[in-house]
């Protein structure tokens, strides 16, 4: 049975870890429900600076390490951040001595009933095209509130009227233990990924898959490459696919509805085909939410890229430099080169080791006839296998950190070229987060950038 938010007056409850979903569960907890206290804060290391002022909880006990379950156990409800694992041995713990855990998106959910939301997940995309069907949702008309991973936690969206739509993007760490669905699922593509925190590719493939299943959904939204996920969807939810002919399809001409372009290739707002299919489908999600589908191609003029995505950093003497620092797997560095098909390319790739196979990279790399920049700690691995399929090794290099790589990149980028970091893994062996490394890359390529032009200047006869 669903856990509601509003059910937690009165309780005791305990939290595990303190980012922004946690910090919003505090806020919220604080002002709608004065009965309900959080009691015990657990965390992994050192709290560092004073979580209880952060979190606003200054009576709250802080715990880690051993103490972690029994402070947790006397709890009426714990509530984890995504990033605690639900298969921990702790929360097993928990959950067998009859201690619920749940997340605050969980809560949120289960107190819309599903009502009125559309969820995206996916290993790839799932930001972009929720991002989408928000942006076209209000080209429709519509009133929108856009949460999740992309923006405000779930939980701020209980400041916005319930029969208001609501587009919450949903990583595979939160849809592990959801108990109620959205109205509206949506499932963009399944790769290998997260199996630090799932344990097994199958596992994490099992989470991702839940959200199919969930009570609340009543339509699920999926690729026509995905139709092998099929059976996950729930006996008396609709099955509705995207990038095939029969509905919105995205193919060499732009999008089309039913065979009829719609969006004309030169004016669709993102590159490459996995780009269309998350605009496809967005509008797959809207219709099937009952949203009229807004004019198009022009509502889709002002859409803007979300950041480290595709990002055109900056273009000098025809050198392309692009920030994809989101792509943590093969399987979307390959669509990365594939959004470039028209161009010669440096790709810098490489970070935290996930037993990625680099195999078929490789190989596309060297169809292209591209360079490669292996970067810490995986890069050696994509740079063999790059070498294995036949890249020279003039151009396939490792270096020792993205300032290395940008030294070895430019000299390898001549007119046309497009000096693309597309790590093909996740971040966090040397970086915060993707986003630290995205923007170092675009520090780094804009001070090469403008430094080649300042000395052509200088060099140019007077």
């Amino acid at each position: 049975m669903s856990l509601r938010f509003s059910e937690l007056d009165g309780a005791d409850i305990g939290v595990w870890g303190a980012g922004a979903e946690i910090g919003s569960f505090a806020a919220q907890t604080a002002r709608r429900l004065p009965g309900a206290r959080i009691a015990v804060v657990a965390l992994d290391g050192d709290p560092g600076e004073d979580v209880r002022a952060k979190l606003g909880v200054p009576g709250a006990r802080v715990v880690t390490g051993t103490e972690v379950t029994a402070a947790l156990g006397s709890c009426d409800v714990v509530v984890r951040s995504p990033g605690v694992p639900t298969h921990r041995p702790e929360l097993c713990e928990l959950r067998a001595a009859g201690t619920p855990v749940t997340t605050a998106t969980a809560l949120w959910l289960a107190e819309r009933d599903g009502q009125r939301v559309i969820g995206v997940t996916g290993t790839k995309g799932k930001s972009t095209t929720a991002a989408l069907v928000a942006h076209l949702a209000r080209a429709s008309g519509q009133a929108v509130g856009l949460a999740g991973n992309i923006g405000a936690p779930a939980l701020d969206l209980l400041d916005r009227p319930p029969t208001e739509l609501a587009v919450v993007e949903l990583s595979s760490y939160q849809v592990a233990d959801l108990q109620t669905g959205p109205e509206v699922a949506v499932l963009t593509n399944l790769f290998r990924e997260h199996t630090d925190w799932h344990g097994s590719e199958e596992a994490y493939r099992r989470d991702k898959l839940r959200l199919l299943g969930l009570p609340g959904v009543r339509a699920a939204v999926l690729g026509a490459r995905e139709q092998q996920v099929a059976d996950a969807v729930r006996p008396d939810a609709a099955r509705i696919f995207y990038g095939q002919p029969g509905g919105w399809n995205a193919g060499p001409d732009g999008i089309a509805w039913r065979g009829e372009v719609v969006v004309p290739a030169a004016e669709l707002p993102l590159r490459g085909e996995h780009n269309a299919l998350n605009v496809c489908a967005a509008l797959t999600a809207l219709a099937a939410a009952g949203i009229a589908t807004p004019p198009l191609p022009d509502a889709l003029r002002d859409f803007k890229a979300l950041a480290h995505r595709l990002e055109v950093v900056v273009e000098r003497d025809r050198v392309m430099w692009v920030d994809d620092s989101i792509s943590t797997t093969p399987e979307s560095t390959l669509a990365a080169l594939a959004s470039f098909a028209d161009r010669e390319i440096v790709l810098l790739g490489g970070g935290q080791d996930r037993g990625q196979d680099y195999e078929a990279l490789g190989r596309a790399l060297a169809a292209r006839g591209a360079a490669v920049i292996g970067l810490p700690s995986t890069g050696p691995r994509l740079v063999a296998a790059a070498r294995r399929a036949g890249v020279p090794t003039t151009r396939a290099i490792e270096a020792d950190g993205m300032e290395q790589a940008i030294v070895h990149a430019r000299p390898l980028a001549g007119p046309g070229t497009t000096i693309l970091l597309s790590p093909a893994a996740p971040s966090y062996d040397n970086y915060r987060n993707f986003q630290e490394r995205g923007a170092l890359f675009q520090a780094l390529a804009r001070s090469v950038a403008e430094r080649r032009t300042h000395n052509t200047r200088r060099e140019r006869p007077q």
